[in-house]
């Protein structure tokens, strides 16, 4: 049986300004809601909804601590460790 897993994620808009991270259990679901105006008021508001990296965890609360810990660094630092995941910054959704 396979274990659930969880993902640390982060999206961007068209011009990729804005930067919004969140953890979910069901990644191509949660980036789906979030690409047809369901997913938060954040996301609809600056229309934020190209997926350009993530993380996968086994442990929730570990999920948990990695977005806790993207959210607190600066921003140079979540651009570099985005760069180094997804360099081109292409849309990772139909890759899932």
């Amino acid at each position: 049986m396979r274990k659930n897993l969880f993902f640390v994620y982060i999206l961007t808009n068209s011009t990729n300004k804005v930067l919004y991270i969140g953890v979910t259990n069901n990644l191509k679901l949660r980036v789906y809601k979030h690409k047809y105006s369901n997913g938060s008021r954040f996301t609809y508001k600056y229309k934020v909804n190209k997926l350009i990296y993530y993380e996968i965890f086994e442990d929730p609360e570990k999920a948990i601590q990695r977005e806790k810990s993207i959210k607190n660094l600066l921003r140079v630092r979540k651009i570099e460790l985005i760069n180094n995941f997804n360099p081109k910054l292409n849309d990772l959704y139909n890759e899932l």
